[in-house]
């Protein structure tokens, strides 16, 4: 059996987008329970979660996307594992995938799927969509280079997920702690092109900050203390404001944009972006901002202990 494991937060339409392509897309004689957790809505999703067959819905109050997921685990039957966020929607035959990897080499315990922008109108991306067409969710190149995915778009066998421990909480990023947990435990994520899912890219500049914000106060935290880490963080917020000169070819070579138009969308967005990331890391090392702050304010809620996340 495949438990598919799903954080809410706020988002019932996208969840019910998200139920309708697990539901539309699986094979019928697989076997599958879907638990959604919903993680601190103002109101729980219920309506939507009772209108499919075989979803549950549980309540995590502890804030954070790793407790959500970690609350569904807890509470599922199947031998696989596999999760993906509320506001995504899942590829084709994303189930039917997942089981087909497990069934056809039982060395592979863990799998990243690939994770691609749904632009509204694929013909006419907005800036944001063509930005994160390009550099939002590398999972294989995550894979590759840092031995972990998404879990938005992940699948492991449940006795893999209680040997490497649960998720950790809101503190840190999980997925890459999770992956990087498990590789270092002897178990690789491997990579799956046919597992798709899409996910909406963000609709402001202000939604995709609060990311932003959320990652930089994480990985101060992973080098803050190091002999010379302020030094070392400044140069590389230095060569962050630089960097996207060296990002042009991967622009004009990406197959996920199909015009001129959409490519210096993608070029104009990746020089925003930067900018204001390294203008992020300089105030922290400066100590006019707080990384405690800023890892907190994806969700004000998160700060007092009450409710979650954007799944």
């Amino acid at each position: 059996m495949i438990s598919v494991i799903i954080p809410h937060l706020n988002q019932p339409e996208m969840l019910r987008r998200c139920l309708s392509s697990l539901a539309n897309g699986a094979d019928p004689r697989l076997s599958v329970e879907i638990i959604v957790v919903d993680n601190g809505s103002k109101q729980m999703p219920v309506e939507v979660c009772s209108a499919f067959r075989n979803v549950r819905l549980l309540s995590q109050p502890v804030p954070g996307p790793g407790p959500a997921r970690n609350l569904g685990v807890a509470n599922a039957t199947g031998d696989t594992l596999a999760f993906i966020d509320a506001d995504c929607v899942a590829g084709g035959g994303w189930l039917n995938q997942i089981e087909h990897e497990f069934s056809l080499d039982a060395d592979k315990s863990i799998l990243g799927g690939d994770v691609r922008i749904g632009c509204e109108n694929p013909d006419r991306p907005t800036l944001l969509e063509a930005y994160e067409s390009v550099f939002a969710y590398r999972m294989k190149e995550y894979i590759a280079k840092q031995g972990f995915t998404g879990t938005g778009n992940l699948a492991v066998r449940a006795k893999v997920f209680a040997a490497v421990g649960e998720f950790g909480g809101i503190d840190i990023a999980e997925d890459r702690d999770w992956g990087q947990r498990a590789l270092k435990s002897g178990y690789q994520t491997h990579y799956c092109e046919n597992m798709i899912a899409y996910h909406p890219a963000r609709k402001s500049f202000s939604e995709l900050a609060l990311k932003w914000q959320r990652h930089t106060a994480h990985d101060l935290a992973r080098v803050k203390g190091r002999r010379g880490w302020r030094l070392l963080w400044i140069a590389r917020a230095a060569a962050l404001t630089l960097s996207p000169v060296a990002e042009v070819r991967r622009i004009c070579v990406s197959e996920r944009l199909n015009s001129w138009r959409a490519r210096g969308l993608a070029f104009v967005g990746l020089v925003l972006i930067r900018s204001y990331r390294a203008a992020i890391m300089l105030s922290l090392a400066c100590g006019a901002t707080d990384a405690t702050t800023l890892s907190g304010r994806w969700n004000p809620q998160s700060m007092t202990g009450t409710s979650s996340r954007k799944a």
